[in-house]
C-alpha cells in the first residue's frame, strides 16, 4: 500500500500552495490550445471566405478579447475564487453574472467531448492498412464515423412568416462505438481533475506541447453582413475560453500578486498565433482538394478539419504512422479543453462548501451526471444536435455572458460611492441611457434595416440622457482626476460615466499591478464599458434574425432555448441575488459590501505607505510594516458573524 500511495503521489502530486494557502495553478495557458484552434477555427474561417474574415476577427481580439481576458484573470487572481465568488466580490447582485460562465462550460463540455469519441474512431482505423477513408473521405466521415441518420427536411412558408413543416429526425438510436469511446474519454476527464490542480498541471504540460509539435509537422462584401462579425466574436471567445469561467477559475489558483495583465496578453496572443498557424496547415490541404467555399453552403463546426486532415495523411509516406500521430494529437487537444471546462463547475461546488463530500466523490458524481446528459449526442441525430447547441451557445449565451461581465463590472462596482456623490436619481437616469441606448439603437437598426440610423439613435439617446443625469446630479464632495475636475459639469459626468471602471482598475492594481508587474492600463475601463460592451450588444442582436430563419429545425430550437435559459439565470441573479448565496462560502458572503470612500482605494494593502506596498509586491522583507500587516491579514481572514438566517451582523 505504501508503494501505491507513493506512486499516486508522484503521478497526481498534491499541488503547491500560494501565499494565502490556496492551491497553486502553474499552467493557465493550457486551456487555449484545443480543438477550437485546429478543427473549429478552420471551419469558421472556411465558411467566412478567408482573408476578409481577419478584419472582424482581429478587431474582436484587440477590442474585446484581450480587455475581457485581463478582467477575468485579474478578478480571479485578486478575489481567490471562481467566477461566482469573484463577481460577488464586485457586487452581490452579480452572482448571476458569475453563474453564466459556469453554465456555458457545463453545456459545452457535454457536446464537445463527442468530438473526441469520433476522433477515437479515426484513431482506431489508423492501425488499418490501407487507411479505410482512402478515396471516400466524406462517405467515411458521415457514414462510418458519425453514422448520421436520415432527416426529413423542414422549411418556412413562402412568405417566411410561419413554419410550413418542422424538420424531423426519424433515426434516434444510440451508436454503440461512440458510447464506448465516450466512456473512455469521460474516465480520462475524471482522472485528470479528481486530485485537484496538482494532477491537472501535470496533464496540461503534456497537452500544451504535443499539438504544437504535430501542427509544425502538418503544416469585401461579406463584411456588411452581421453574421461574419457574430461568428468572429464567437470563435475568439470559444478558442480563448473567454466567458467559460476557465481563466477566472484558474487565476484564483495563481500567486495572488502575479502579473495578470502579462498573463492575459500572452494567453490571447498565443491563441491567435496557434490557431492561425494551424489554419495554414489545414488550408494547404483545402487548396489541394480544390474544396472552395460556396455561397449558401455552410459547413458545421469542426467539419473542415475532419475532411481535410485525414486527406493530408494520405499524401504522406508512412500514412498510418502520421494518421496515428494526428488523431492522438486531436484527442489531446480536445481533452485539454474538456477537463478544464468541467473543472469550472467542480470549483464552484467545492469552493462553496455546499457539499461536504470529498473532492474525488464530487468529481465522480459530476462526471457520471455529465456523461448521462451527454448521451443524446451519441445518437444518430447527435451531429445535428451538436450543431444546433454549438451555434446558439456561441452566438447567444456566450456573447451575452461576456457582455454582462464587461458591462456590469464597470457599472456597479462601488456604485454607492457614485450615489453618495451624485444622488440615486442621477445614477439611475444615466444607466438607463447606457443600457437603454444599446437596446433602442440595435432594435431600431434591425426594425428599419438601417444600421446607421440605429447607431445614431442609440448615441443620441445616450447623449440626451447623459445631459439630463448630469443636470440632476447634486453637488460633489470628492474631486475627479485631472482634466475632469476643471468644472462641475464634467466632474459630475466623470463620476457617472467612468468612476466604477476606474475604481475597479485602481483596486485591482493594488494586488495584480504592483512591483514589476504590468499595471491594468487606465484606458481599459473605458474600452470595456464603451467599446467592448456596445460591440457585444450589437453582435448579440444578430442572432435573433438568424434564428427566425431557422426556427423550423427542432435542434436549432433546442440550442436557442438552452441559450435563453442561460441568460435568464444571469438576470435572476441580478434581481434576486440571495437565491445564489448557496454558491458562496458563508464567511465570504459579505465581501464587496465593505464601506468605502469615494476616490480612495481599498484592498489588502490599502492605507499602507507606497514604499511598503512596493516592498510587499517585490517580495522584499516587510518588517517595517509587520504589525500593520499582521492585523490586516487577521482582519481579512476573520469570518464575519451571521445569524441563523444568513444575515450578516
Amino acid at each position: 500500500m505504501d508503494f501505491l500511495r507513493k506512486t499516486g503521489a508522484r503521478v497526481a502530486p498534491p499541488p503547491p500552495k500560494s501565499d494565502d494557502g490556496r492551491d497553486q495553478w502553474p499552467a493557465a495557458m493550457g486551456g487555449c490550445a484545443g480543438q477550437g484552434n485546429l478543427l473549429r477555427y478552420p471551419s469558421v474561417l472556411y465558411n467566412n471566405y478567408g482573408l476578409q474574415w481577419f478584419i472582424p476577427y482581429l478587431l474582436a481580439v484587440f477590442l474585446i478579447a484581450i480587455p475581457a481576458l485581463i478582467l477575468e484573470v485579474a478578478i480571479g487572481q485578486a478575489y481567490r475564487g471562481g467566477t461566482v465568488i469573484a463577481f460577488n466580490n464586485i457586487n452581490r447582485r452579480l452572482k448571476g453574472v458569475g453563474m453564466g460562465p459556469v453554465i456555458v462550460s457545463f453545456i459545452v463540455v457535454q457536446y464537445f467531448t463527442v468530438n473526441l469519441a469520433w476522433i477515437m474512431n479515426y484513431f482506431r482505423y489508423s492501425f488499418t492498412s490501407p487507411l479505410p477513408w482512402e478515396g471516400r473521405i466524406e462517405d467515411f466521415y458521415w457514414n462510418d464515423v458519425l453514422q448520421v441518420g436520415d432527416i426529413v427536411e423542414g422549411s418556412l412558408s413562402v412568405d417566411g412568416n410561419s413554419v410550413a413543416w418542422y424538420q424531423r429526425y426519424p433515426s434516434r438510436a444510440l451508436i454503440g462505438e461512440t458510447v464506448g469511446w465516450s466512456i473512455f474519454i469521460w474516465f480520462l476527464i475524471w482522472f485528470s481533475i479528481f486530485r485537484g490542480v496538482g494532477m491537472t498541471g501535470r496533464v496540461v504540460y503534456f497537452t500544451m506541447g504535443l499539438p504544437i509539435v504535430t501542427t509544425i509537422i502538418f503544416r469585401s462584401d461579406q463584411l456588411a453582413s452581421g453574421t461574419v462579425w457574430q461568428v468572429a466574436v464567437g470563435q475568439v471567445f470559444f478558442s480563448t475560453v473567454i466567458g467559460f469561467g476557465y481563466f477566472t477559475n484558474y487565476a484564483s489558483y495563481n500567486q495572488k500578486h502575479s502579473s495578470a495583465v502579462v498573463d492575459a496578453v500572452l494567453i490571447c496572443g498565443s491563441n491567435v498565433l496557434f490557431e492561425n498557424f494551424a489554419a495554414f496547415a489545414v488550408f494547404g490541404v483545402v487548396g489541394y482538394l480544390r474544396r472552395w467555399p460556396q455561397d449558401g453552403v455552410r459547413l458545421g463546426a469542426f467539419v473542415v478539419g475532419f475532411l481535410t486532415l485525414p486527406e493530408a495523411v494520405l499524401q504522406m509516406p508512412g500514412a498510418n504512422f502520421w494518421a496515428i500521430l494526428l488523431f492522438f494529437t486531436l484527442v489531446v487537444l480536445g481533452f485539454s479543453s474538456a477537463f478544464v471546462m468541467l473543472d469550472v463547475v467542480l470549483t464552484l461546488i467545492c469552493d462553496s462548501g455546499m457539499v461536504k463530500a470529498s473532492r474525488p466523490v464530487v468529481v465522480t458524481v459530476l462526471t457520471v451526471l455529465s456523461f448521462l446528459m451527454y448521451l443524446p449526442y451519441c445518437t444518430e441525430f447527435g451531429y445535428y444536435l451538436l450543431d444546433g447547441v454549438d451555434r446558439w451557445v456561441n452566438n447567444v449565451a456566450l456573447i451575452f455572458v461576456a457582455w454582462s461581465e464587461v458591462s456590469s463590472a464597470t457599472t456597479v462596482y462601488r456604485w454607492r460611492d457614485i450615489v453618495e456623490q451624485t444622488g440615486l436619481p442621477s445614477f439611475i437616469v444615466y444607466n438607463i441611457r447606457f443600457f437603454g441606448g444599446q437596446i433602442f439603437g440595435t432594435a431600431l437598426a434591425h426594425g428599419i434595416s438601417n444600421p446607421g440610423a440605429g447607431a445614431g439613435a442609440g448615441i443620441g439617446f445616450w447623449a440626451i440622457m447623459s445631459v439630463v443625469a448630469v443636470l440632476m446630479a447634486r453637488s460633489l464632495d470628492a474631486k475627479a482626476p485631472r482634466f475632469w475636475n476643471r468644472n462641475t459639469f464634467i466632474c459630475k459626468f466623470w463620476f457617472l460615466a467612468f468612476y466604477s471602471g476606474n475604481q475597479i482598475r485602481r483596486d485591482l492594481n493594488l494586488i495584480v499591478g504592483q512591483g514589476k508587474n504590468w499595471k491594468i492600463p487606465a484606458f481599459l475601463p473605458f474600452l470595456l464599458r464603451y467599446i467592448s460592451g456596445p460591440a457585444l450588444a450589437i453582435v448579440f442582436s444578430f442572432a435573433f434574425p438568424e434564428f427566425h430563419s431557422l426556427r423550423y429545425d427542432p435542434m436549432m430550437i433546442t440550442g436557442f432555448i438552452i441559450s435563453i435559459l442561460t441568460i435568464i439565470v444571469v438576470l435572476v441573479g441580478f434581481v434576486m441575488p440571495r437565491y445564489y448565496d448557496a454558491f458562496i462560502p458563508i464567511h465570504r458572503r459579505g465581501k464587496g459590501t465593505e464601506p468605502t470612500t469615494a476616490m480612495e482605494t481599498k484592498g489588502d494593502f490599502a492605507g499602507l505607505p507606497v514604499s511598503q506596498i512596493a516592498n510587499a509586491e517585490g517580495g522584499l522583507p516587510r518588517e517595517s510594516a509587520s504589525d500593520h500587516d499582521d492585523k490586516a491579514v487577521k482582519d481579512d481572514e476573520a469570518p464575519p458573524v451571521y445569524s441563523p438566517s444568513g444575515r450578516r451582523f
